[in-house]
């Protein structure tokens, strides 16, 4: 059993054995077929995969969601059936009835152990059909929860426009999106048909940021980087499929929201010969403000009134801070935002004793790991031990020697926690929440103090007592 470090500074980490104790990642559906308006994701799978998307995703039963399953019966593990036949009638009845700008199929483990060829006979169907394919691997065999958005945005990251492509687009029809991005045959026609550009712009390369988040942060985020007289060129996703944002090999900048996101950074970069910015995360007012100057950096711009934003935020939230300050918690390792959030807590003056991850990619979250480091040297906070994989039996133990106040966990583990005396917080209400940028600070502090809160009150009603009696 090893005791909590006592070295001040960068990060230790270590890497166990244990298994992805996480949500599938299929359930990115639930919140991408929202955020891609004019798409429509098929889940290929078996009953088991069904039902478990009827249970996460029970809450969206009055509206009508965007997606489906392609459930595999015997025939089709046994190799008897074509799968390409039943593919392509799914597809066409998808056409009929919805008729979406790109249908995604989901892979989920099954079709991986039966070695289903999704990339060979999507081009294939694709063109029969009219409509693109995007093939993306979920599967719970190799991702944890959140990966499943990490794959599905790789994968699309390569259909993303070259301004070659738009331009020949345009002779034919007008490109408008979200952002309103036409790139024109000419500089005169790309301000005929654009506009002058506002003064409030830098002359700077083009941006791209990527990340499913919901459209008050897009907004709040890109307001941000407006008032740095940065101008976001788009979005990955976008939130129509038609309005993906113009990748320029060699020019265009890219940065991630979200640290789960580290394909799709690959993608982008080698793939589409992007200039990927290594940022901490948006999250916190120290980790949004980091992430803001990332990006200037990048670009060339001067960063102007950041001291006096991020002190404004830290202002409001006093009070969440002082009550956090000096309680301990321990990450268990679900939905990778758990180093992000523990250099935020850290810098609120809470002890993180571990930080369990699933995964981890040190180059893609290289940024944010300098943030941490940076972050316990100057407030003294002892080195965090960072562990990938982590094995639940060895976590639990020492959960139960260092005795944090609160312990961040999956919903599996939740409840056999709380049977032991140890308050939890689920991690995926964090993962659904709107906790990125400056203002969405103070949601994520009150979710952390919400069961500490609870366990005040219920002390104040005499409840330990009877609790410990019992």
């Amino acid at each position: 059993m090893v005791s909590q470090p006592t070295t001040i500074g960068g990060p230790q980490f270590e890497c166990e054995t244990g298994n992805y104790h996480t949500f599938c990642p299929i359930s990115c559906v639930a919140w991408l077929y929202q955020k891609i308006e004019d798409s429509f994701f098929l889940v290929i799978g078996t009953k088991t995969c069904g039902y478990f998307l009827q249970n996460a995703m029970g809450v969206m039963i009055f509206a009508e969601p965007r997606y489906a399953m392609a459930e595999l019966e015997e025939g089709d593990v046994n190799a008897k059936l074509n799968a390409y036949d039943e593919l392509q009638r799914l597809c066409l009845q998808v056409k009929k009835d919805r008729n979406p700008s790109v249908i995604v199929w989901i892979g989920t483990c099954t079709t991986e152990i039966i070695k289903m060829d999704l990339e060979g006979i999507a081009p294939k169907l694709e063109d029969e059909i009219g409509i693109p394919i995007v093939v993306a691997r979920a599967n719970g065999l190799d991702y944890a929860f959140t990966q499943g958005e990490d794959t599905v945005l790789a994968a699309m990251a390569s259909r993303c426009p070259a301004p070659q492509q738009v331009r020949s687009e345009a002779e034919k029809k007008e490109r408008t999106g979200g952002l309103r991005t036409l790139l024109s045959l000419g500089k005169k026609d790309e301000k005929k048909a654009a506009g002058p550009t506002p003064s409030e712009y830098i002359e700077h390369p083009p941006l791209v940021l990527f990340g499913s988040l919901t459209d008050p942060v897009v907004n709040q985020l890109t307001l941000e980087l407006k008032k740095q007289g940065i101008r976001v060129s788009g979005w990955l996703p976008a939130p129509r499929y038609t309005e993906l944002p113009i990748v320029e090999q060699g020019v265009t900048f890219v940065a991630g929201v979200n640290p789960f996101l580290s394909r799709t950074a690959s993608a982008l970069q080698r793939r589409m010969r992007c200039n990927l910015i290594t940022t901490p995360f948006p999250i916190g007012p120290d980790g949004t403000r980091s992430w803001i100057e990332a990006i200037c950096q990048a670009l060339g711009v001067t960063p102007k009134g950041l001291d006096e934003r991020e002190q404004q935020i830290w202002d409001a939230l006093r009070d969440d801070v002082e009550f956090l300050k000096g309680r301990s918690v321990f990450f268990m390792g679900d939905n990778l935002l758990e180093v992000s959030m523990a250099r935020f807590l850290i810098r609120c003056g809470m002890i993180v004793h571990e930080v369990g991850i699933p995964y981890m990619d040190k180059r893609y979250q290289q940024g944010e790991l300098d943030l941490l480091d940076r972050t316990c040297r100057e407030l003294g906070h002892p080195s965090v031990r960072i562990v990938e994989k982590p094995d639940n039996y060895n976590q639990i133990q020492r959960i139960y020697q260092c005795k944090p106040d609160l312990v961040i966990t999956g919903m599996a583990h939740a409840n056999p926690l709380e049977a032991r005396g140890i308050t939890t917080k689920w991690s995926v209400e964090f993962t659904f929440a709107m906790i990125h940028g400056f203002t969405n600070a103070h949601d994520l502090l009150k979710m952390v103090r919400k069961p500490l809160d609870r366990n005040n009150a219920l002390k104040s009603l005499g409840w330990e007592k009877l609790i410990q009696e019992a």
